[in-house]
């Protein structure tokens, strides 16, 4: 139930488990959603990229991380890769949606995320789409001889038939990244999975394969979905998230991303909580067979980590944060 008092629509969730560091993630995850968010009454979905000739290597998960999964409740959903594959892994967000139950409304997290609060008191309105405004000016990128920022984000809006005028934030400068649309594409989510994943994956590819030529300079790999996740949203009725949103990136939920950046961003909360879940033997023996994990938590280098600014501010910059963390040998992912 909602702060106001009404009853949030059930909705599922769906996070990416695949070998290696993000099927640990989510794993993690789910310990941390069956914890903080009892009020939760939907599925958990992990899915699960399948063999196919866009990997090559198996991309699924081990059996002692399927268990662990099931044991917590999640289900594994495995997905056909046709699109993009080990070439752009962040790609399985967008095809695993359209392995999701049809017609049901959904929320996406990315699996490196760690739920707080109880999911189950925000008012998601389904019929209006949204995004993580946890962002950065990363994209468009600018350079010497493109066209601007109005120029290559309308280039987009004309390329699929929608209007572009009411997706400006006109309380931002022209031409500043903030005036347009943008996301961090670490959680969204929409009234059907198939029709919101059907739509990503074809526009994306498009943009992939025959860019608008105001696009020509710009770098699309990582940034695909976030470059095609606004049209994506604003195509169904949806936009930027309001206040009601706010717990999530919030009280709700902490988009850890990486271990480095845990133990030096997080609150002293937030790490506590992460340890106290990773804890249970019954997980422990599972997640210390990912590096990073074994080093960080359980032989203690991310407190070594956090040691490093002892009461002192962090760098402004992220970029000089991990500078600082590679230097001084605290850097995994």
């Amino acid at each position: 139930m909602a702060e106001d008092g009404t009853t949030t629509k059930a909705f599922n969730i769906m996070v990416v488990g695949q070998k290696g560091r993000v099927g640990y993630e989510a794993l993690i995850f789910a310990a941390s959603l069956r914890a903080r968010s009892p009020g939760f009454a939907g599925r958990l979905f992990v899915a699960e990229p399948q063999p196919g000739p866009l990997w090559p290597s198996d991309p699924r998960m081990p059996g002692d991380l399927r268990a662990a999964l099931t044991d917590l409740g999640a289900e594994i959903l495995p997905f056909e890769t046709t699109t993009f594959g080990a070439s752009y892994p962040h790609g399985n967000k967008i095809e695993g949606l359209l392995a999701m139950p049809e017609g049901e409304p959904f929320v996406f997290f990315d699996s490196d995320t760690l739920v707080t609060a109880d999911l189950a008191s925000i008012p998601f309105d389904f019929d209006r789409p949204s995004a993580s405004m946890r962002r950065e000016g990363t994209w468009p990128m600018e350079e010497l001889y493109w066209p601007g920022y109005t120029a290559t984000w309308k280039a987009l809006y004309d390329r699929f038939g929608l209007e572009f005028e009411s997706t400006l934030d006109l309380g931002q400068p022209d031409e500043y990244w903030q005036r347009y649309l943008y996301f961090n594409a670490g959680w969204f989510f929409g009234a059907c999975p198939r029709a919101f994943g059907t739509r990503f994956r074809d526009w994306a590819r498009e943009i992939r394969d025959d860019r608008p030529e105001a696009l020509v300079l710009q770098p699309l790999d990582p940034w695909l979905d976030q470059v095609t996740l606004p049209l994506v949203i604003h195509s169904f009725g949806g936009g930027r998230p309001g206040p009601e949103l706010d717990p999530l990136d919030g009280e709700a939920t902490f988009h850890w991303r990486v271990l480095p950046l845990l133990y030096t961003q997080g609150t002293e909360a937030q790490i506590a909580l992460f340890e106290e879940l990773v804890a249970p033997n019954r997980l422990k023996k599972v997640l210390k067979n990912h590096e990073p994990l074994k080093r960080f938590v359980y032989q203690g280098r991310g407190r070594k980590a956090r040691a490093l600014f002892d009461g002192q501010p962090l760098p402004r910059s992220e970029k000089k944060l991990r500078n600082v963390l590679k230097k001084e040998g605290f850097w995994m992912r």
